[in-house]
């Protein structure tokens, strides 16, 4: 074959080449949106929109992330519950649910559950929660307020100040507390919320501006119904209270 030949050859290998590997990477780059599966095993699954923002994650407690604002993360002080957190627009915490439940060396039977939404770039706004540990059960709903500042402010804060004795510390935080302001519980309705671990009672508080307790209604573990209402200074300017069962 002439040398003119050879090369044509040459060519036209190449050309087929390219073609072929063009064709294959396109294949790959168009392959099917949509896929159904019937089981997948994972320990993690991170949802985000097209521009990448996370929006939403799944995991088991050893993937749990830490607390996620504008899609940069800082560890969370106690998240070791499997479940769900999810995201707003910009990549920040905006609630969650989570689960867990064992029984312990000892036998004794533990449970939780979780349900919360945030304020922007804030803690729970409201949260639901249900905890077991072994004869002692709780239940409770709580609305909270919260200052209108980022709570980056208060994990910088608490980065910086973690090497500091527990007093310092608690010095510290009490300090920002009074300078930026601080959570205030305005509703809680809950079960079992007394101090005795054989609480059976039901209450609902509702707390003012400032968290002063202002109305409490409850029924107490052996059925007995109360309504107390408080001034500013916690003195009970008003009491409906039955002895006993009706």
């Amino acid at each position: 074959m002439t040398p003119v030949g050879q090369r044509f050859l040459m060519i036209y290998s190449g050309l087929l080449t390219a073609v072929f590997a063009a064709s294959a990477l396109y294949g790959f780059a168009r392959a099917p949106q949509k896929m159904t599966i019937e089981e997948l095993d994972v320990q993690r699954i991170n949802l985000r929109e097209p521009d990448g923002t996370l929006r939403l994650v799944i995991s088991d407690k050893s993937k749990a992330p830490g607390i996620i604002v504008k899609g940069k993360e800082y560890p969370h002080p106690d998240r070791k519950s499997a479940g769900m957190i999810f995201y707003n627009d910009e990549g920040t915490e905006n609630g969650g649910l989570i689960f867990g439940g064992d029984r312990s060396q000892d036998g004794t039977k533990h449970s939780s559950g979780h349900l919360s939404f945030d304020a922007y770039e804030q803690d729970q706004t409201m949260a639901l929660d249900s905890t077991q540990s072994g004869g002692e059960r709780q239940t409770r709903m709580q609305i909270t307020d919260y200052p209108d500042y980022s709570i980056l402010d208060l994990l910088n804060l608490m980065a910086s100040i973690k090497q500091l004795p527990a007093a310092q510390q608690k010095e510290k935080m009490n300090a920002f507390f009074t300078e930026r302001g601080r959570p205030t519980t305005r509703l809680v309705l809950g079960r079992g919320m007394g101090k005795d671990s054989g609480d059976n009672s039901v209450m609902l508080g509702l707390n003012d501006m400032q968290g002063r307790p202002r109305i409490v209604m409850k029924v107490a573990s052996d059925g007995a119904p109360s309504l107390q209402m408080f001034d500013s200074a916690g003195n009970v300017v008003g009491n409906l209270e039955t002895k006993g069962h009706p």
